[in-house]
């Protein structure tokens, strides 16, 4: 599968694919053509579809489904100019979950408890200005603009730039952070002990031990600080739009999930249950 390979990431390239997308895409044909020790280019659309089945049966998330039907659609559509070789699959029906959040209380003992300066800066920051764990790990120093009370992040979820707010109490840590590390102006913000970039795999391993310490049983990831972010905005009175534009969503929709789990939303509404019999019910008939 050599020269299929070298075809296939100078496509991807050509494509503007990013980079972990390109090595998974590649990984995922990989592991195709070595499942039926034949190359993709003698294979179709029954092959394909005994690779995912085995998937399914092995109880991989929906996620992880696409991903792989997403790899092999852009090796058949793209790379072996074949487009309509997968028209009759559609990806999985994702299951619609409510996200884990953090009470504020949780938040603040989860970053109360991290002792290293580094990745305590860079959660905090994750929680703060509500940021996908790759966008924090990306961060450049002169990305936060400090004057104007503003984060600035560069190619987000599907190519795009936004701004988000900077607290006063985050720019307090990240000073802090920077007196002791130095990175250099012109590098990235959050930096490990040899001089590169923090990756989001040593993040998430921080975040598991900070929970276990302070006895959160709660599934707790980078990306719930995220989630905990946008519904505690949502509970202080910020209007959904506002939040929407804070987390790089293109669908209002994906926003509104948070109104699902909001305690303070839910819990304000009355149920007409508590109209009966009352003037207000008169409404009800």
């Amino acid at each position: 599968m050599t020269l299929l390979r070298k075809k296939m990431e100078a496509d991807m390239k050509l494509a503007g694919l990013r980079p972990a997308t390109q090595v998974e895409y590649l990984r995922v044909a990989t592991s195709f053509a070595k499942f039926f020790w034949r190359s993709p280019s003698e294979m179709g659309l029954a092959e394909v579809r005994t690779y995912l089945l085995q998937f399914v049966e092995l109880g991989r998330s929906t996620s992880t489904q696409g991903v792989y039907l997403g790899a092999l659609r852009f090796l058949y559509g793209v790379t072996l100019e074949r487009p309509h070789e997968l028209d009759g699959l559609r990806p999985p029906r994702r299951r619609q979950q409510l996200p884990e959040v953090l009470s504020g209380s949780e938040v603040q003992a989860l970053l109360g408890s991290v002792t290293s300066l580094r990745y305590r800066a860079l959660l905090t920051t994750i929680y703060g200005a509500g940021l996908r764990v790759g966008e924090a790990c990306q961060l450049r120093v002169r990305d936060i603009l400090s004057e104007r009370g503003l984060i600035f992040i560069r190619d987000g979820k599907g190519g795009r730039d936004r701004c988000v707010m900077l607290s006063a109490r985050l720019v307090t840590e990240l000073r802090a952070y920077w007196v002791v590390v130095r990175p250099p102006r012109e590098g990235y913000l959050f930096l490990s002990r040899d001089g590169r970039a923090i990756q989001p795999e040593s993040v998430r391993l921080v975040l598991k031990t900070a929970a276990s310490a302070v006895g959160i049983t709660k599934r707790v990831t980078p990306h719930c600080l995220r989630h905990s972010f946008a519904t505690h905005l949502l509970e202080s009175g910020t209007d959904i739009r506002s939040i929407q534009a804070m987390l790089g969503h293109q669908s209002l929709e994906t926003t509104q999930r948070y109104m699902h789990v909001s305690a303070q939303h839910i819990g304000g509404i009355r149920s007409p249950l508590d109209l009966l019999g009352t003037e207000a019910g008169r409404v009800l008939g």
